[in-house]
């Protein structure tokens, strides 16, 4: 009974932890360089686990990560990626379609990205976010792989807590995002 009655507590008000913060990413703005009957769809990225889910990656050594205390992404991290990496492609208004699985494009291309890296660097001097993301083009024709590359990026701390956290990752990603649409621009 005793367990039943502690278990009661935690789902009363004030009885369970406190809410986490949470946070997503902005889509970049860029110019496209043209404008083509191209169509591409953005494939849900991939990550290593530690990357694949809610967290908030600090990295605090040259092997050892912690999570954001009090915060998170709100969705998986590739699913916020993917959606703000379509949305940046979209606003480019370089391409005729651009979409994610499961929306109906007949697609010429699609972008299949990893994640790399996706964090906040503290102590040891850095202070700053770093991402890094590679890029496969892939012909949906012909499933050959166009192009390839990675893009990595890094933004400083201007702050402390977890909004500048996030601001920081979230400016890194931006310029990322930019180079990925307009490299992608200039190969396909």
């Amino acid at each position: 009974m005793l367990a039943l009655a502690i278990a009661g507590c935690a789902a009363l008000p004030g009885g369970g932890p406190p809410p986490l913060d949470t946070f997503e990413l902005s889509a970049a703005s860029v110019a496209g360089q043209r404008h083509s009957r191209r169509q591409i769809l953005i494939a849900e990225p991939s990550a290593l686990k530690a990357l694949d889910s809610q967290n908030i990656v600090i990295k605090t050594g040259a092997r050892s990560i912690e999570y954001l205390k009090g915060a998170q992404w709100a969705d998986r991290l590739p699913l916020v990626v993917q959606a703000r990496l379509a949305e940046t492609f979209q606003r480019s208004g370089s391409f005729a379609g651009v979409g994610k699985p499961g929306e109906g494009l007949a697609i010429d291309y699609q972008v299949i990205t990893e994640i790399r890296t996706f964090d906040v660097r503290v102590g040891r001097g850095e202070n700053r976010a770093v991402v890094e993301l590679f890029v496969r083009l892939l012909n949906d024709r012909n499933g050959e792989v166009r192009a390839q590359r990675s893009f990595t990026a890094s933004a400083p701390l201007s702050g402390a807590g977890n909004p500048a956290y996030v601001a920081a990752l979230d400016a890194a990603f931006g310029q990322a995002a930019q180079d990925i649409v307009r490299w992608t621009d200039s190969t396909i």
